[in-house]
């Protein structure tokens, strides 16, 4: 028999308080009426509500479904879910990771910057909750209810750091978790987003379904970023034959019998050099690897296009 009063926060002021992994292990969780207070979920979930919170520093864990945030101000919250969205809030600051177009209504004040957060449990947490490392629509945002004039949202300026928004927890219990906010140690890849590109060269990369796919990946991105290339989006995703030939074109046959492994995992690369670096990195780290790099500068930002277009398509954006 489940307790509610296990999987809700409710009434508290100027407390700390959280779970501990495998302690909400998918149940649904809420939070209410609380008031300068520091609350972590350090597991997944199925859904969380969360309202009339004031003043509070909030970490949750993967969420299966959907958090909903009503009638909150001045909170600051690290959030990993399927879907987000908030009603009549004021002043919320979220680092984000959101597998589908987060949606702000009736809401002001709101800023956004990417998820980044690490403790050991996590990565299986995102499985567990069926989120994918590489779905994060963090900046792309959706105002159900736009003011003429007014912008009711904007991004966390890109220096923002996790810790100086969510503290790391203070109490005995919770600090068993072993949090790191280390942006190069977060289990999400930090993404430019829709923030201004730095460069007009981007470079698609795609990995294809599996054993070593999501370490490839992350390689790969260790690898450029340390050259000074930017991360702008990611994406894993399904694909069939035909949207082989629309993505890949001339390359398609080539790729098309390792699409039914599973979900390719696609990374744009942005930086003057971003084709030649990504292409000569591929080569040497993933010798043995089949792997899709934009041929050429002139090509690469059709590739972008390409797999975007039929990516959003395939998550319904």
């Amino acid at each position: 028999q489940i307790d509610p009063k296990e999987y809700t926060f409710s009434g508290l002021k100027n407390e700390t308080v959280g779970r501990l992994p495998g302690k909400v292990a998918g149940q649904q969780f809420v939070i209410q009426d609380c008031e300068n207070c520091q609350i972590y979920i350090f597991d997944h979930s199925a859904t969380i509500t969360i309202d009339d919170c004031v003043n509070c520093q909030i970490f949750l864990g993967p969420i299966k479904g959907s958090v909903f945030f009503r009638d909150c101000k001045d909170c600051k919250c690290v959030v990993a879910c399927q879907q987000f969205r908030t009603r009549d809030c004021r002043k919320l600051e979220v680092f984000l990771c959101c597998a589908t177009q987060p949606i702000i209504e009736s809401s002001t004040g709101m800023k956004f910057g990417c998820f980044q957060y690490y403790y050991p449990e996590l990565a299986l947490q995102f499985k567990d909750a069926g989120l994918s490392i590489f779905n994060n629509t963090w900046s792309n945002i959706h105002d159900f209810t736009p003011v003429s004039g007014e912008n009711n949202w904007g991004l966390l300026p890109e220096t923002a750091a996790v810790q100086d928004y969510v503290p790391l927890p203070s109490s005995e219990e919770l600090k068993a978790v072993r949090v790191s906010t280390d942006a190069t140690k977060s289990i999400i890849p930090i993404t430019r987003g829709r923030r201004q590109k730095n460069s007009d060269e981007s470079c698609l990369t795609v990995f294809f379904a599996g054993d070593y796919t999501t370490a490839n990946a992350r390689k790969l991105i260790d690898e450029m970023t340390s050259k000074g290339f930017q991360l702008v989006q990611t994406k894993e995703v399904l694909m069939k034959a035909e949207d082989a030939h629309r993505v890949f074109q001339q390359s398609a046959l080539e790729f098309i019998p390792l699409l039914e492994k599973g979900p390719v995992v696609a990374l744009e690369f942005n930086g003057d050099g971003a084709v030649e670096q990504c292409r000569s990195t591929v080569n040497e780290v993933f010798s043995g690897t089949k792997v899709f790099v934009s041929e050429s500068k002139a090509s690469a930002s059709q590739d972008v296009d390409n797999f975007y277009n039929f990516a959003d398509m395939q998550m319904g954006m």
